[in-house]
């Protein structure tokens, strides 16, 4: 199965308090953290939501 490289590349200080709970979910907590989760469907979604704070690659 594929893997996502997720990078979080913009600070959640702003953001709205979902897209936050969304970025600690992925397991990125802190800035220019990068996690490598499985490419399903309900990661995508989560991705999708906040891809303005993310950068994300195929691993």
């Amino acid at each position: 199965m594929a893997e996502l490289k997720i990078t979080l590349v913009k600070s959640t200080i702003g953001a709205k308090p979902k897209h936050r709970l969304t970025a600690e979910a992925l397991g990125l907590t802190k800035l220019h953290k990068t996690v490598v989760q499985k490419d399903n469907n309900a990661i995508r979604g989560m991705v999708n939501q906040i891809s303005h704070l993310v950068k994300v690659e195929e691993a």
